[in-house]
C-alpha cells in the first residue's frame, strides 16, 4: 500500500507541475496578445482570471502534498522538520 501511495504522490506532483507549466504558457500567450493589441482586456479578462485561479489551486495542491510528506516524516521520526531543525540548532549552540 505504501508503494502505491508513493506512486500516486509522484504522479500527482508530475500532474501539478505539468498543469502549472501549461497554464503559465497560456497566460503568457494571453499577455502577449494583450500587449500586441490582438485582444483587449474585456475580451480575455475571464480567461486570464481562470488561468490565475488555476495557478492558485495548484499552489494549494502543492501545500497539501508538502503537508502529507511532513506528516509521513513525522510518523517515521516522531518529529516535524521544525522539531529536527530546532534540535540541530541546540546541538550546534552547545557543541
Amino acid at each position: 500500500m505504501a508503494k502505491k501511495n508513493e506512486t500516486l504522490l509522484e504522479e500527482a506532483l508530475k500532474n501539478i507541475r505539468s498543469d502549472r507549466k501549461e497554464t503559465e504558457n497560456l497566460l503568457k500567450d494571453l499577455k502577449q496578445e494583450l500587449k500586441n493589441g490582438l485582444v483587449d482586456h474585456a475580451q480575455v479578462a475571464t480567461s486570464a482570471a481562470k488561468y490565475v485561479e488555476t495557478l492558485q489551486r495548484s499552489n494549494e495542491q502543492l501545500v497539501k502534498v508538502i503537508t502529507i510528506l511532513e506528516k509521513r516524516q513525522k510518523a517515521v521520526t516522531g518529529l516535524t522538520k521544525e522539531d529536527r531543525e530546532n534540535i540541530f540548532d541546540i546541538i550546534r549552540e552547545t557543541g
